[in-house]
């Protein structure tokens, strides 16, 4: 099995787990339909930014995790979303970091897991979440189409996650109003940056553009900003700052 198939095994465990254990308490925080893509859309080029412990490829990314905190500093640094990643085995995320995240701050959050059942849609929005991330590469075109469809439900943004012009077909098919390129190949976890660049001709300018993966410097967002993407999703660049609201300022040109 790849990394990528066995943690969609293991999404697909805990999937079954949550299902008996019942939904969670539901955020106390009433959040507007869709609010995560209204923010990103229009922008210059909007920064989406990652809060994550670890990941499969790097090891432990954050030794110290006060992720509160950290949330906190993307808010007022500028950031349009915050991802939070609750994938428990690979990522060493939990959907209780979420669910506090939300208490903390206002900006949006990306739900970013391995959804592989309709329970974790209804889930990601109890928990306080504004959009969710759905993988082409573990869905079915039919299962993605559902997904989308179930979402909108319940007022959550679809991030749908491609890599390839196959995958990019299958989520434009499917209704998919923001994209994500993933520039992280997660079946060999390789990175390149032209990956984003080299499909983006290939999305219609009413469906979000959003480049994911392998974003470290100022230059490399003015070069995704030159080639009409619409926003950024950066994790590990800022997780390994001890400074993030400096990091992003510096990612947004306004840094030294």
């Amino acid at each position: 099995m790849t990394i990528l198939e066995q943690i969609a095994a293991s999404a697909r465990e805990r999937a079954e787990r949550d299902k008996k254990a019942g939904m969670p308490f539901k955020s106390a925080k009433k959040r507007p339909p869709f609010i995560f893509e209204k923010r990103i859309r229009g922008q210059d080029i909007a920064f989406i930014c990652e809060i994550k412990k670890a990941s499969p490829s790097k090891g432990i990314i954050a030794e110290d995790f006060p992720y509160l905190n950290i949330a906190r500093e993307y808010e007022a640094a500028g950031a349009s979303a915050i991802s939070v990643l609750t994938e428990p085995e690979f990522f060493q995320g939990s959907d209780k970091h979420l669910a506090e995240i939300r208490e903390a701050v206002d900006v949006p959050i990306l739900r970013k897991d391995f959804i592989i059942d309709k329970f974790q849609i209804e889930q990601s929005a109890c928990l306080g979440a504004d959009a969710v991330l759905f993988i082409c590469a573990i869905l079915t075109p039919a299962e993605l189409a559902g997904y989308i469809e179930e979402s909108d439900r319940f007022g959550l943004s679809c991030l749908v996650e491609v890599h390839d012009e196959d995958e990019l077909r299958t989520a434009l098919d499917a209704g998919a109003r923001v994209i994500g390129v993933n520039n992280r190949d997660l079946r060999t976890f390789d990175v390149d940056i032209g990956n984003s660049i080299r499909l983006r001709s290939l999305v219609p300018q009413n469906v979000i553009f959003v480049a994911e993966s392998g974003i470290r410097t100022a230059e490399d967002v003015d070069d995704l900003r030159k080639h009409g993407v619409d926003a950024v999703l950066v994790g590990e660049t800022l997780m390994r700052s001890a400074d993030k609201g400096a990091a992003l300022a510096a990612l947004m040109g306004k840094g030294a």
